[in-house]
C-alpha cells in the first residue's frame, strides 16, 4: 500500500538498536526477526503489512515500559490479541504489541454483583469455561469465541448473534483500566456527580472535560448524523459524553474507548457485566423458498422477543453439504431445498414458555404465509450441532473452489429491519451489474448481514470493482440511515468511507476526540481517523 510505502517508518522495520533497547528494559520477548514480522504482518483481513517488530509483555509493568519506550523513539504501537480482526485494525507500520499469550487472567470475580475483572489478553471461551461453575456467562457471543481475547472485542466494539437480546460490548463493558500515550494511568468509566473523576489523574481530569464540552457543543450534530440502529460500530463513540437525557444512559468514558480499535488509549483491565446461564432454550429452524421472503419476515419474526435471528442463505447450505462434518446435521434438520434459512432462539428459565414460544413462531409463519415451514428442536445438543453450522459461516464459506472468493469489505452494513429485504434486493442487483453474486449469513435480528460479493483479488479488474461495489454500497446504507459497519469495525477497509456515512463535521468531530486524548498520533495511526486511501 503505497500510503505505507512512502512513511519514514518503513526505515525502523527490524530497528536492531530498538530492539535491543526494549530487551534490555522488559522481561517479556521482543521479536524484530524476518519470520516474527512476518506472522503479524497479516490478520483475518485482506491486508498485509509489515510491523516494525514485536513485543510480547509479560507482565502489566512492561506495558508501561514498551509505550515510555516507544514515545521516546517517535514509534507508533498496535495492541494485538487475537488477529481475529476483519478490517485490518490489528496490522500497521508499528510497534505490534501481543498481549494474548501472557495478559489473559480473571483479576477479580464478584459473582454477587455479576461482574469480573480481566486483563485484555483472556479469551472469550476461556473465561465462559471459567465462569460457568458459577452460573454465569459473558454474553457477547462473537462466532470467533474459541479465539477472540476481550481486549480485542472492547476494541472494535464486538457483537455476536444474541446482541438483540444482550447488546454489544460497548453495553456490557463497565470500566476500563488503561495506559494514557503519557504513560499515565486511568480507569475510564463513568462521569460522577459535578462530572469530577477525583480519584484519576489530572490529565484524565482535563480531557474528560475537554470531551464533554464536545460533545455539548456538538451535540446537534452527532444526534443527527450517528445512525439510526442498534448495531453501529463506526467512528468513535463520543455520544456517550452527551447529557444522560440525550442518550437515556449515563455518561461513561470506557464506552468511548469501546470501538476505538486502540487508538486512543492501551487497556490494561477491563471489568465487564455478567449474566446469568439460560436455564434451556429452544430453536426452530425457518425455512424460505426465496431470500427476498425471508428477509421481508425478519422484522415479524423479531416481535416475538427472540435472544437470537440468524440467517443461514443457499450458498451457505450448498457448501456445508460437502463438508463431512456438517452434513448430517443439514440432511436431519433441513426441509427440501430452501433459499434461505432463519434459526430462530429463544432461551429462559420455563420449558413450557419456550414451548409456546415456538408455537408462536409457528403461527406467525403461516400467518406470513409459510405454513409448516418451521422444524422445531429441543434437544440441547441438537441445537449445539445446528448453530455449529452457522457459527463456522466465514469457514464455511471460504471453502469455495476456485480464485474466486468471498471477499469482507462491506459485509456488516446494518439497515433498519423495515428496509432490510429492499436493501439486500438492490445489494443483490449491484452484484450483478459487476458481473458477482454475493454470500449472505449472520444476524438478521439486527438488520446485520455478512455479505461478500464473490472475486478474485488476484485480479487488478476485480479489485476495482470492489471499490465501486463499496462506494454503491455505503450509498445505499447512508439513504436508509443505516451504518456501514454493524460489527467488525472501520480498520483499514471502512475508514476511508466515513466523510460519506458521517459527513465532513462529524469526520471533525472524531478528528478531535483523537487530538484530545492521543495528540502525537501514538496509538494505532490509520484506523478510523487520517485513513490510507
Amino acid at each position: 500500500m503505497s500510503h505505507y510505502d512512502n512513511s519514514p517508518l518503513k526505515t525502523r522495520i527490524g530497528d536492531s538498536r530498538l530492539a535491543q533497547k526494549l530487551s534490555r528494559s522488559i522481561k517479556g520477548e521482543v521479536l524484530f526477526d524476518h519470520f516474527s514480522r512476518g506472522r503479524y504482518s497479516t490478520d483475518a483481513s485482506i491486508y498485509q503489512i509489515e510491523p516494525i517488530g514485536v513485543v510480547i509483555p509479560q507482565a502489566q509493568d512492561d506495558l508501561t515500559t514498551i509505550i515510555n519506550i516507544a514515545s521516546e523513539e517517535g514509534i507508533p504501537v498496535l495492541p494485538r490479541g487475537a488477529g481475529t480482526s476483519q478490517s485490518g485494525q490489528t496490522v500497521g507500520l508499528a510497534l505490534v504489541i501481543d498481549v494474548s499469550k501472557h495478559l489473559n487472567q480473571i483479576v477479580e470475580l464478584d459473582t454477587a454483583e455479576r461482574t469480573v475483572i480481566v486483563e485484555p489478553g483472556i479469551v472469550l471461551d476461556q473465561l465462559n469455561a471459567q465462569l460457568k461453575p458459577h452460573g454465569l456467562f459473558f454474553p457477547v457471543d462473537v462466532s470467533t469465541a474459541s479465539q477472540a481475547t476481550l481486549g480485542g472485542m472492547a476494541g472494535n466494539n464486538s457483537c455476536g448473534a444474541r446482541s438483540i437480546r444482550y447488546g454489544l460490548m460497548r453495553d456490557n463493558v463497565l470500566t476500563i483500566d488503561a495506559l494514557l500515550a503519557s504513560g499515565e494511568q486511568a480507569q475510564f468509566g463513568p462521569i460522577g456527580p459535578g462530572k469530577t473523576c477525583p480519584r484519576e489523574p489530572e490529565i484524565y481530569r482535563q480531557l474528560t472535560q475537554s470531551l464533554i464540552e464536545l460533545a455539548d457543543r456538538e451535540s446537534d450534530e452527532i444526534t443527527t448524523r450517528f445512525p439510526k440502529v442498534h448495531r453501529r460500530v463506526g467512528g468513535y463513540n463520543i455520544d456517550a459524553m452527551l447529557p444522560p437525557a440525550l442518550q437515556q444512559r449515563e455518561q461513561n468514558m470506557a464506552q468511548l474507548l469501546v470501538g476505538s480499535e486502540g487508538t486512543l488509549a492501551f487497556t490494561r483491565q477491563l471489568t465487564l457485566r455478567l449474566q446469568p446461564i439460560p436455564a434451556h432454550k429452544v430453536l426452530g429452524i425457518c425455512h424460505f423458498s426465496s431470500f427476498y421472503q425471508a428477509m421481508e419476515s425478519t422484522q415479524h419474526i423479531v416481535g416475538l422477543a427472540p435472544d437470537a435471528v440468524e440467517l443461514v442463505d443457499r450458498t451457505l447450505i450448498d457448501l456445508a453439504l460437502d463438508i463431512p462434518i456438517f452434513k448430517d446435521t443439514l440432511t436431519r434438520f433441513v426441509q427440501g431445498e430452501p433459499d434461505a434459512l432463519l434459526l430462530v432462539e429463544f432461551a429462559g428459565e420455563d420449558p413450557t414458555h419456550l414451548q409456546k414460544h415456538l408455537g408462536d413462531l409457528s403461527t406467525l409463519m403461516a400467518d406470513l404465509g409459510h405454513p409448516g415451514s418451521v422444524v422445531d428442536i429441543v434437544s440441547p445438543e441438537d441445537q449445539r450441532s445446528v448453530w455449529e453450522v452457522r457459527k463456522s459461516g466465514l469457514n464455511i464459506m471460504m471453502s469455495m473452489k476456485g480464485d474466486r472468493k468471498p471477499v469482507s469489505f462491506i459485509e456488516d452494513c446494518a439497515v433498519p429491519l423495515e428496509h432490510l429485504a429492499e436493501f439486500t434486493g438492490r445489494l443483490t442487483r449491484i452484484f450483478e451489474k459487476h458481473g458477482t453474486r454475493g454470500t449472505w449469513y449472520a444476524h438478521a435480528s439486527e438488520g446485520c448481514l455478512h455479505v461478500r460479493p464473490v472475486l478474485n483479488m488476484k485480479s487488478p479488474e476485480d479489485v476495482r470493482k470492489m471499490r465501486s461495489i463499496a462506494e454503491q454500497a455505503f450509498s445505499i446504507v447512508r439513504e436508509y440511515e443505516g451504518s456501514h459497519s454493524g460489527e467488525h469495525g472501520d480498520g483499514i477497509v471502512r475508514s476511508e468511507f466515513h466523510p460519506i456515512m458521517f459527513g465532513d463535521r462529524m469526520l471533525s468531530i472524531f478528528e478531535q476526540v483523537k487530538e484530545t486524548i492521543d495528540p502525537g498520533g501514538l496509538f494505532n495511526p490509520g484506523k478510523i481517523v487520517d485513513p490510507p486511501r
